[in-house]
Parts: C-alpha cells; sequence; structure tokens
C-alpha cells in the first residue's frame, strides 16, 4: 500500500503535511490504541477554500448574489430588504461579512436564499445552478469555477478510499448547490454533501422547496451538528483553512488547516482564519502551506 499511496498523492510534495497524512492512515489501520475500525473511517472537508477557490467571493455567494441583484431589480420591494439593498448598493462592509462567513450575515442570507427558491423542485434548482455553472468565469483567473478546483484534494480523496474511509463534503453554504455539481466535479454522491440547506415538502406527487432553513446553518458548532445528523458518527479526519472549522477539526483526530499562503498560483491571505492558524500547534493541526507542500493546485 505505500507505493501506491506514493502515487497517488502526485500532485504532493514530499513535506511534512503529506507525510503526517500518510503516517495517521498507517497507524489507524494496525491493531492497537490508535486503531479505526473501518466502520468508524469518516472524514470531512470544508468546501469554500479547502477544496477550491473562495476568493474574491466564494462561488455559492457569486451564484446567490446574481440571482438576488435580479430577483430584487424585477421585485421593487425586494429592494428595501436586506441582504437584497446590500447587493443592489454594492454594500462592501455586508458582503466582507458574508465573504468572512459572519453567522448572522450568512443567516440573513439562507433565509433569502429559501425565500428566493421556494416552491421549486429539485430539478429546477439543479438546472438553475447547471445554467450558472456552465457560463459564469472566475474574476481573476477568467476560466470556469470547475477549474479552480484543487488537484491535491481530489487526490487526498482517493487516497481515503484506498483506505476504506467515506469522504463527506460540509461547507457553510448551499448544500444542494454542492450537490448539484458534486459528482460531476468532486467525485463523490450527493448525499456525501452536508451543508446549509432548505427545507423540503412532499406535495402533489413531488418535493419542493420551502421557506425555511433545515436545522441553522453548518457553520462552526453547526457544522458538528449538520455532520452528526448525516453520518451518526464523529469525524476521525477533517479538513478545512478557517475558524468556522475549528470545532469540526476539534472533534476529529486528524486536523489538517489548508494555509493560502502562494500569491503567485492562488491568493494569500488569513483573514477569517486567524485563530485555527494561531492555536495549531496547541491544538496539534497539521498546517498545509499550499506554496510549499502542492507541486500543482489546480
Amino acid at each position: 500500500m505505500i507505493n501506491k499511496d506514493l502515487e497517488i498523492l502526485k500532485s504532493w510534495n514530499d513535506e511534512d503535511s503529506k507525510r503526517a497524512i500518510l503516517d495517521f492512515l498507517r497507524t489507524a489501520e494496525v491493531k492497537g490504541p490508535d486503531y479505526i475500525k473501518p466502520e468508524d473511517r469518516i472524514a470531512t472537508f470544508d468546501n469554500d477554500g479547502t477544496l477550491w477557490v473562495e476568493k474574491p467571493v466564494a462561488v455559492w455567494f457569486d451564484f446567490m448574489f446574481k440571482a438576488f441583484y435580479k430577483a430584487a431589480i424585477d421585485d421593487p420591494f425586494l429592494a428595501h430588504l436586506e441582504p437584497y439593498n446590500a447587493i443592489l448598493e454594492n454594500d462592501q462592509d455586508y458582503i466582507s461579512k458574508i465573504v468572512d462567513q459572519n453567522p448572522e450575515a450568512l443567516l440573513s442570507l439562507e433565509k433569502a436564499l429559501a425565500h428566493a427558491w421556494g416552491g421549486k423542485t429539485p430539478d429546477e434548482f439543479d438546472k438553475e445552478v447547471s445554467d450558472f455553472i456552465s457560463t459564469a468565469k472566475h474574476a481573476d483567473f477568467q476560466v470556469s469555477y470547475t477549474k479552480l478546483i484543487y488537484k491535491p484534494m481530489l487526490e487526498l480523496f482517493e487516497l481515503l478510499h484506498e483506505h476504506q474511509y467515506r469522504v463527506f463534503v460540509c461547507s457553510g453554504g448551499g448544500r444542494d448547490f454542492m450537490r448539484s455539481i458534486a459528482e460531476s466535479t468532486l467525485g463523490i454522491f450527493k448525499e456525501n454533501i452536508i451543508g446549509t440547506a432548505a427545507e423540503y415538502e412532499y406535495k402533489n406527487g413531488e418535493l419542493i422547496r420551502i421557506n425555511k432553513v433545515l436545522g441553522g446553518i453548518s457553520l462552526g458548532p453547526g457544522k458538528v451538528e449538520h455532520i452528526f445528523a448525516t453520518t451518526g458518527r464523529y469525524p476521525v479526519f477533517a479538513v478545512g483553512n478557517s475558524d468556522g472549522d475549528i470545532e469540526m477539526l476539534d472533534i476529529s483526530r486528524f486536523k489538517l488547516i489548508i494555509n493560502h499562503d502562494d500569491s503567485d498560483r492562488e491568493y494569500s491571505y488569513t483573514d477569517g482564519a486567524e485563530n485555527v492558524l494561531n492555536n495549531a500547534e496547541e491544538k496539534g493541526y497539521t498546517i498545509l502551506s499550499m506554496k510549499n507542500d502542492w507541486k500543482q493546485i489546480f
């Protein structure tokens, strides 16, 4: 298995983070105090900034901002409400709170999301996401968002599958948005996507979205709640990149943090990740440097 593991992680340099991952997986398979039974091998990954680019704005937010902008233009009544007004006025204070995943700002956004797509069937929502993904381009890289998924993370998915781990993506953003593209871009099933979502109601032979957020925001403590509600277990392997991932990391045995420090190939920033980076040594987090640990990013 050792040689195959190394072949899978082709985009990784032989640095501390790669060695830590391989050591953990091997140790967890040896009968003893660190052994992890196959049924308990749950791995959870944050989405934005962990699996693909989140700057200057996360893909999910770009989708919503464009939809809400159009809705406010079409319905002047909405233009006086948040988040529609902030989006119309290009309120950078509000937008920065969304980008930094401020829970109150996210809740206002998710409520607007539940309202905007209330009454839609899953297929109708999937079609809107598909139309957006097929046409939208990243503001800086000027390519489709699907071209900006981190190749080393996909290799890590493959490695975990080889070691009998079930891989879940847990996002503070929209669960159903990610489910629409998970199988084609990440190679994992829809049911392995966890995140903030609208409630559904079965009526007249079909499911429709209703104007309620299901189980709160999947951020911070909410991530742990959503993960357990879906899997019935705590993860033993967790990967994140921001302070919103701390609780998910803390309940896991292996804790990996993506440090965005590559201004040449991606971005260099620590905003929204100050706590998780500053407390990494104390909490036993493994910090991955995009600049030093990855041969290739996309």
